[in-house]
């Protein structure tokens, strides 16, 4: 059974394996289900993680240290790498670093099957091969493994990595992909991919001066580290061909001795002095499936040219691609990692597959006919209905995307005049891609003119997520099979059988759907409708796993699996403006106030004293130090000499400021740290210098009195409360979008402006049932949902950790027009949970302060004395009476 949190840390043995049943279908042919190497080096990490990283280098200890184990925010939003994401560069550092398995020598070490023959290598230089679901964040690895790269060539001395990196796309769909993330270096500033300056002592963010080169677009090379981001084709330009629709989507064909005179002359970058080592990221790299393709001649090349001038060899060749596979269906077997799709669609990272059932099915036919209404009718007007109805129950803004696949470019303009002439909405809103067999736009248009189309075309097919795009629907003949990974298109119709010639795959047949649109939490279906033919060949996927869901499918059936939440304007028997709640902002309370650490007083500090332990030295020559979640840090030798104690005293101060998340400060705390050591640590003043001392300071009991003193001391300090908070602004129900979620027990709401509420737990939907049958006192109430198109209210507030969090009250009651309530529902108790609910009293205080048209109360319904008087209770005021909170 597959595990179906993302972010959840797997053991080998948790993940996806072939059934029996899956490899009889593949007539036990292994290497074409899992990678060969796989399992092993899965366990390996496995193994290496327990131990905390044993053998890594400092530099890779501290991205490792900042990437899953820091919190991290992006757009106000929790954020947290994908288990698949970190076990990837998880994987390529402990084979480089730690394992020193650099060639097909050492690969063999993995080889599960003991088939994999030496000639399978025909790489010199080290080439990892990452597969992952499309849609499940191969970029995101793709950057982690760039930054551990650049830093460990930048702090590690004798690294043989690089600064300089070779970002390669097949296509410019592809390169357009990459480019958003990429430009402006974007990606890396804006997700947590460089530690802030001062994370353990190093300057990151003002370290990482790279210099970003895109396409044609070559500045000067830069000595402290480079990106040359490009398409295929112009890493060896050929001559000038004329631009097609087929070249201005995929790049043409590359030559490996073609011409450079124009364009991106790599050759020349790789002559520079400044790139005596390169890192190449091949993107879609499933291209480089076989050692005489062109792609894989210009890195052996460019490996030559590094070579004859540095005598060193390629850094290091990453490959990402969904579908790693030979012609044969073989998974290359220098892929390091597996993400499955049969893993992403369970985690719900991607859209789950669904299909007609066999009834649905039975009701589809294709009749032999050159009218292409006849021909494919059925399968279009279905498409079309699965299409509408995911319109009508999203509401949200975003526009659903109909993708169709013809046979040919005759097909594809009949199919497009078919949704065009039959569909309203479909008018002037399909857009078709496809090529004459001469590869140029179907009107035979050249020049200029024509060369301007191609350019508002693909301009039109890359921004068709957006909400002010024209499109509803993309007609083509498969050209866009691979990179053109938008995120809205909800149903695929496909009108073309796939054979093994056309060296297509099925992932890649449904890959353009794959991608998810909203959160995780958000349900996601991708429809897939096509002829017979059609539908077995994607069906084989299930020979890999993939366990489609298969619904009943007709113009007036309804998608039973997700509910809409949303605001019932469609509802005559509410009035939506009596029933809002508008809740006010109120500016912070608890704010940071980032005074100096000059300021801390170490005499008023009331911590325990401890007792100084005495240890015989001579038996124990190591001290080893952890830091203060008990984690390894390092050890000291006492063989040679006693450890200057500042070294230790630094240490402690680093940690003390990484432990309240202060960037800056060490050299006004340190000298507190030593004080505080000296003279209040201990039932007596010690010697810093003295061993004894040095011995004490790595014990668990000494770090945790520093560490609780000084964090004490510290939100004393920088944690205030502001007196008289202001109104903001205020929250108005009626301005929440339409919410998707998961299919689950909810209540018609008649009392409020949204069609359902739904709860967290079964408490929750009790007191909603409580509020709207039983309540004749509540003029109206509402759930706080929160995540994405959420209400969103929360209060902040101090953790009993000492750091300020948000705290998200469960419901808002409103019993006139001037009287508001905040409920908050509980089953166990914690100690946050009375700093919560103290809060959102002063909260509601404040908020009486600031103004006196309304008044706002806080009530707290503990399920244990709820179960205990629900039945006394006949109103709100019943409720209010017991459970207020003053």
């Amino acid at each position: 059974m597959i595990i179906q949190n993302p972010f959840q840390i797997l053991k080998p043995e948790e993940r996806w394996y072939p059934s029996e049943s899956q490899m009889d279908a593949f007539q036990n042919q292994y290497e074409k289900l899992l990678p060969p190497l796989v399992y092993k080096i899965r366990k390996a990490v496995a193994d290496w993680r327990e131990q905390d990283y044993k053998g890594i280098s400092k530099t890779t200890k501290s991205l490792f240290k900042f990437w899953f184990q820091q919190e991290h925010s992006v757009n106000e939003q929790t954020f947290q790498f994908f288990f698949s994401q970190r076990e990837a560069i998880e994987s390529i550092v402990y084979l480089y670093e730690v394992a020193k398995a650099q060639d097909k020598i050492n690969y063999h070490l993995y080889d599960l099957s003991g088939n994999v023959a030496d000639s399978s290598f025909y790489e010199t230089w080290t080439r990892y091969v990452i597969k992952m679901a499309t849609g499940a964040g191969k970029t995101k690895v793709m950057g982690l493994t760039l930054v551990w790269s650049y830093f460990h060539k930048l702090y590690e001395e004798e690294s043989k990595l690089s600064k300089n990196f070779l970002v390669i796309a097949p296509n410019i769909i592809v390169l357009n992909r990459l480019q958003k993330d990429f430009g402006g270096l974007k990606m890396f500033f804006e997700e947590p991919f460089i530690p802030e300056n001062g994370f353990e002592d190093k300057n990151w963010l003002d370290d990482f001066q790279i210099t970003l080169h895109i396409q044609d677009d070559l500045k000067q090379i830069s000595e402290s580290g480079n990106i040359f981001l490009t398409n295929i084709h112009r890493v060896f330009f050929q001559e000038t061909v004329q631009e097609t629709t087929e070249t201005t989507f995929l790049g043409t064909k590359p030559k490996p001795n073609a011409d450079t005179d124009s364009g991106l002359d790599l050759g020349k970058v790789l002559r520079s002095s400044k790139i005596e080592d390169l890192v190449i990221l091949n993107d879609e790299a499933h291209h480089i499936h076989d050692q005489n393709m062109a792609w894989f001649k210009s890195i052996e090349n460019i490996n030559s040219k590094i070579l004859l001038k540095t005598g060193k060899k390629l850094s290091l060749q990453a490959d990402f691609s969904a579908t790693p596979k030979h012609n044969n269906g073989a998974i290359f077997v220098q892929t390091i990692c597996d993400y499955p799709l049969v893993e992403a669609i369970k985690q719900n990272v991607v859209k789950t597959p669904v299909l007609p059932d066999m009834e649905s099915r039975a009701k589809l036919s294709m009749i032999e006919s050159t009218d292409f209404a006849e021909r494919y009718g059925d399968y279009m007007e279905l498409a079309y209905a699965e299409w509408k109805r995911e319109c009508e129950e999203r509401k949200d803004g975003k526009t659903p995307i109909l993708f169709v696949m013809t046979i040919n470019t005759k097909e594809a303009d009949e199919a497009a005049a078919f949704l065009e002439n039959k569909y309203s909405e479909m008018r002037d809103a399909v857009l078709v891609i496809h090529t004459n067999e001469n590869g140029e736009m179907a009107d035979g248009k050249k020049g200029k003119k024509a060369k301007e189309e191609l350019e508002k075309l693909r301009k039109a097919a890359d921004e068709i997520d957006k909400n002010n795009s024209p499109y509803k629907a993309v007609v083509s003949v498969l050209m866009l099979r691979e990179g053109w990974d938008v995120k809205n298109v909800t149903t695929i119709v496909g009108l073309r059988p796939f054979k093994a010639e056309s060296k297509i795959l099925p992932e890649q047949a449904i890959g353009r759907g794959l991608r998810k649109m909203c959160s995780l939490q958000t349900p996601e279906k991708l429809v897939i409708i096509g002829t017979d033919a059609f539908l077995e060949f994607v069906e084989q996927l299930a020979k890999e796993g993939v366990n489609f869901e298969y619904s009943p499918m007709s113009l007036n059936n309804a998608n039973k699996n997700t509910l809409l939440i949303e605001i019932d304007v469609n509802n005559k028997n509410k009035d939506l403006q009596k029933l809002n709640i508008k809740i006010p902002k109120l500016s912070p309370k608890i704010q940071k106030n980032y005074k100096s650490l000059d300021l801390i007083d170490i005499e008023s500090f009331d911590n325990e004293l401890l007792r100084l332990k005495q240890y015989e030295i001579g038996k124990d020559k190591e001290i080893i130090f952890n830091d203060f979640e008990g984690n390894f840090s390092h050890k000291t030798n006492l063989e040679d000499k006693t450890p200057d104690y500042r070294n230790v005293i630094a240490f402690l101060t680093k940690s003390i400021l990484r432990e309240n998340k202060l960037l800056t400060g060490f050299e006004l705390l340190y000298p507190k740290v030593e004080e505080f050591i000296a003279k209040k640590l201990f039932v007596r003043e010690v010697e810093l210098e003295n061993v004894q001392t040095i011995k004490n300071l790595a014990e668990p009991a000494p770090l945790t009195v520093i560490r609780m003193a000084f964090k004490k001391a510290i939100d004393k300090l920088m944690i205030m409360e502001v007196e008289n908070p202001k109104i903001d602004i205020a929250i108005s129900l009626l301005d929440t979008k339409p919410k998707i979620v998961k299919m689950q027990s909810f209540l018609i709401a008649k009392k409020s402006v949204f069609n359902k509420i739904i709860g967290d737990n079964a408490f929750e939907l009790e007191m909603a049932a409580f509020l709207e049958n039983k309540c004749i006192d509540v003029i109206s109430y509402a759930k706080n949902t929160i995540n994405e198109n959420g209400v969103n209210f929360y209060i902040e507030y101090q953790a009993e950790n000492g750091n300020i969090s948000k705290y998200y009250p469960d419901f808002f009651v409103k019993t006139n027009e001037k009287t508001f309530f905040i409920l908050e529902t509980k089953g166990r108790e914690d100690l946050d949970d009375i700093r919560k609910i103290n809060r959102l009293a002063v909260w509601c205080r404040d908020i009486n302060k600031n103004q006196t048209d309304d008044t706002y109360n806080a009530v707290y319904v503990k399920q244990e004395e709820w179960e205990k008087q629900k039945n006394r209770l006949k109103n709100f005021e019943d409720l209010w009476a017991i459970f207020k909170v003053l």
